[in-house]
């Protein structure tokens, strides 16, 4: 197939004055070549779009792939995820990973708890707070967890997330509000242990690939920002098989069925005061980084190839390829009238 791959990248960001934290969720370009050579090993024709604007104007020039590898994250807004997967749709171009709802519902995480709770999974009791007066209205027993409401690899997340007390729960709500112009969510704090769970398939071909823990080094109840971006030198990860990891993978497939994520994504799962598992982030679109990123690192530990991920990925999005397609497929965008 002739696989294009949507990507936005890191280096070009920088290079526009963003900060090392605003790009966090954007790819290194060695996940893109990382990509790319597992594709073409497969047998594909790999082709690099780039981000929103580059595909634009490579569908107005009339290009069109066989299947479409979307990692782009989106610069702004909260529909930043499901703009690339809403313009193929249009253009009726398969592509991997979640539809435009499935990503604008796991984005917004106050929105994705509620459609979880909706399904009967687990997840911390929350309140949202877009203006400092809210703070008093949420009606949360301390400790709270705040974080924003429309980011991921953690950005915003840190030690200082863990609020025991309204004034440090005021403090860390200006400074989010602030610094992400977002509305914040505060959740009750989970004590207890935490794991991602990573999965592949789609619907009721999803399947659990491992169960990871993380060992934090430095002695942090919060897996932040910071060890992310660093997780090479403070991160110590394990495959888990212990009877709270199998609890964690039922809740985590649940959990992505629920949301309607495909192909593949990662599920944080954390511990309640009595071990009970609760589902504190779903993540559509999981870095491919093939050894900087949580799923990418528990399929290695579980004994795959990098290309063993993207090949399990790239099959289960072109099981959609052809279907819904309307009986005016291929006609062209523009219509004289």
């Amino acid at each position: 197939m002739r696989i294009g791959i949507t990507f936005d990248l890191r280096d070009e960001y920088l290079a526009l004055g963003w900060s090392e934290q605003a790009v966090a969720e954007f790819d290194r370009a060695d996940t893109i070549d990382a990509i790319e050579q597992a594709l073409a090993a497969l047998g594909h024709e790999a082709d690099r779009i780039g981000g929103a604007s580059a595909l634009i104007e490579r569908l107005a020039r009339g290009d069109r792939w066989d299947l479409v590898l979307n990692i782009a994250e989106g610069r702004r807004g909260t529909g930043r995820e499901a703009l690339i997967p809403a313009l193929l749709d249009h253009h009726e171009i398969p592509y991997t990973f979640g539809d435009p709802l499935c990503c604008a519902v796991t984005l917004d995480k106050p929105t994705c708890k509620r459609v979880l709770a909706s399904h009967g999974v687990p997840t911390p009791a929350m309140g949202v707070v877009q203006t400092l007066d809210q703070i008093d209205r949420i009606g949360l027993a301390f400790p709270v967890f705040a974080k924003p409401s429309r980011e991921g690899s953690s950005k915003g997340v840190g030690a200082a997330s863990v609020c025991r007390d309204a004034a440090q729960l005021r403090a860390v709500c200006a400074g989010l509000l602030d610094e992400f112009d977002q509305p914040v969510l505060v959740e009750a704090f989970l004590p207890g242990q935490e794991v991602t769970v990573g999965l592949v398939g789609t619907g009721d071909a999803a399947r659990v690939v491992g169960v990871l823990g993380v060992g934090l080094t430095g002695g942090s109840e919060v897996y932040g920002y910071d060890d992310k971006e660093r997780c090479e030198e403070v991160v110590e990860y394990r495959l888990e098989a212990s009877a709270f990891a199998r609890r964690a993978a039922d809740l985590a497939l649940a959990a992505y069925r629920a949301v309607g994520c495909r192909d593949a994504g990662r599920v944080d799962v954390r511990a309640d005061a009595l071990g009970n598992p609760q589902v504190i982030e779903v993540n559509a679109l999981a870095g491919l980084h093939p050894s900087h990123s949580d799923l990418p690192i528990m399929a290695g530990l579980a004994g795959w190839a990098y290309a063993d991920l993207i090949e399990q990925i790239v099959a289960s999005a072109a099981s959609r390829v052809g279907r819904g397609r309307s009986p005016a497929a291929g006609a062209p965008d523009r219509v004289t009238r």
